[in-house]
């Protein structure tokens, strides 16, 4: 690629290349629901409530109330853009960052100074105010509130001295206050928090906001793939063949990413839970990734902010919950996860995996399997489940001849309905912990389901059995080159 990108405005610069992948606008945007509301007609996929379908990534370049900000939005709702600001093809996105969690490259401190530190508000000065420094927009009208999105969470264990990175919902609360929400069990980061507050110390934290995508995809690799002692930078220095650059925070004994557009400092509180919409009284949080505005939590975390530091006329990146942005950010990791065990168990089977648009990212893969010899024949099924081990929170897997597209769903479903009967290709695994935000996992939808979060997995085998494999030809079209009937 022409654009050497590393950074937030190195990526917006190739998309600026690419044609039909980038949009500006001057028109000032309201952050309260407009600017979300705006983009959910022009690109955000996922599973965002129709008309919207795949687009463009935009910048808002007039934000009301922030008047030296603009603020990006999509940039990652598009797997041919992930592919091109990573620099390898869409297909291969997933065993290139499997490659990358086997070969970590650690981040570095940066030596000088650090981009994230041009401009400095600490919170003991006066006119500090978080609603006024950081253009965090709200989703929809009925949000808890104005909700960081793509913040890179990044903490170290107060006993161990192992650093983390992940992405939380993080709500404005007031001036010098975000709300942490932690998924139970889900986050290395939440068990930090937990830690320090039996030893009744404050976690100290940054929050690093416009970053290079690598550290945004990197940061949503989950255990077993990346257990807890794995540094998720070291990811995104492997997919760069650099180490990512740090600086030491001004306000908190911790580090930030260098070339973040923002940079929240500041600290999680022990022993200390607000209610998530204690402002709005909505009773809702945020959009979340299967597509239904969550319920307001009463369980938050409470972080202390003590500073915000930032680049010159800075650019906030955010994304709307259930948008293809988050399919690519949690699926693709997965996708990376999946190939990476189960070729560690079988190698060459396992051609491919695609964590689809319909599942978030994370509810749904589909497995393309190469049965090499009839003893092959029921590997596949060890495959799903392999996939069910290396990712907890997946619900359905989908498996496919080699033949058969993963990335496309037209050509899945074909297969489902060509080469899958259901009294003998669907198994299903009651009573298995799987995702609290899939309404559908509660005891009051199925008698199987003994508490909330609780699912049945199910796995689709839409294979052909190994011995009737010659009975399953797809019809075999001329191979040629297109060209030279298509030339203007």
């Amino acid at each position: 690629m022409a654009e050497k990108v590393r950074d937030l405005r190195s990526a917006l610069a190739l998309l600026e290349q690419m044609p039909d992948q980038l949009i500006e606008t001057e028109v000032e945007v309201d952050p309260l629901a407009e600017l979300a509301g705006v983009y959910r007609y022009v690109g955000a996929g996922g599973t965002v409530k129709r008309p919207t379908k795949e687009g463009p990534a935009m910048i808002f370049n007039r934000i009301k109330g922030h008047p030296d900000a603009r603020v990006a939005i999509g940039l990652l709702a598009s797997r041919k853009r992930v592919a091109a600001l990573l620099d390898t093809q869409p297909e291969n996105l997933g065993k290139m960052l499997c490659k990358s969690v086997e070969n970590p490259i650690p981040p570095v401190d940066l030596e000088g100074d650090a981009p994230c530190q041009q401009v400095v508000h600490k919170a003991a000065d006066p006119d500090f105010d978080l609603y006024k420094l950081v253009p965090a927009p709200t989703n929809t009208p009925d949000d808890a509130g104005p909700y960081i999105t793509l913040g890179m969470c990044y903490a170290t264990h107060p006993d161990t001295g192992v650093h983390d990175v992940t992405i939380h919902r993080l709500c404005i609360q007031g001036k010098d206050e975000l709300s942490i929400f932690f998924t139970p069990g889900a986050r290395h980061i939440g068990a930090m928090a937990e830690r320090a507050e039996e030893l009744g110390q404050r976690l100290p934290i940054s929050i690093s906001i416009g970053v290079d995508p690598a550290i945004e995809i990197g940061s949503c690799f989950e255990p077993p793939t990346t257990p807890l002692g794995y540094d998720e930078l070291s990811v995104a220095g492997a997919l760069r063949k650099e180490p990512v650059k740090l600086c030491k925070c001004l306000t908190v004994n911790q580090r930030a990413i260098a070339n973040a557009e923002y940079v929240i400092e500041g600290e999680v509180i022990p022993g200390v839970r607000v209610r998530e919409d204690q402002n709005s009284n909505t009773g809702y949080a945020m959009p979340e990734f299967p597509g239904y505005t969550g319920p307001a939590s009463d369980h938050c975390w409470l972080i202390k902010v003590t500073a915000v530091t930032h680049r010159e006329n800075p650019i906030m990146q955010t994304c709307i919950g259930p948008s293809e942005e988050h399919v690519s950010m949690a699926g693709i990791p997965t996708e990376a996860s999946i190939y990476g065990m189960v070729e560690k168990a079988m190698p060459g089977r396992l051609q491919n995996v695609y964590c689809s648009s319909a599942g978030g990212g994370k509810y749904m893969a589909v497995l393309q399997f190469k049965k090499l010899s009839q003893s092959d024949e029921g590997r596949q099924r060890q495959a799903a489940l392999l996939a069910f081990s290396a990712f907890s929170e997946l619900k359905n897997v989908f498996l496919v001849d080699e033949d058969v597209d993963c990335f496309d769903m037209n050509d899945v479903l074909w297969a489902m309905n060509t080469r899958f009967q259901g009294d003998v290709d669907v198994i299903t695994i009651p009573g298995v912990r799987c995702h609290p935000l899939d309404p559908s996992n509660d005891p009051a939808f199925s008698p199987s389901i003994r508490d909330h979060g609780i699912a049945c997995k199910t796995i689709f085998d839409c294979t052909v059995p190994y011995d009737l494999k010659e009975d399953f030809h797809r019809a075999h079209f001329m191979e040629l080159d297109p060209e030279k009937w298509l030339k203007k």
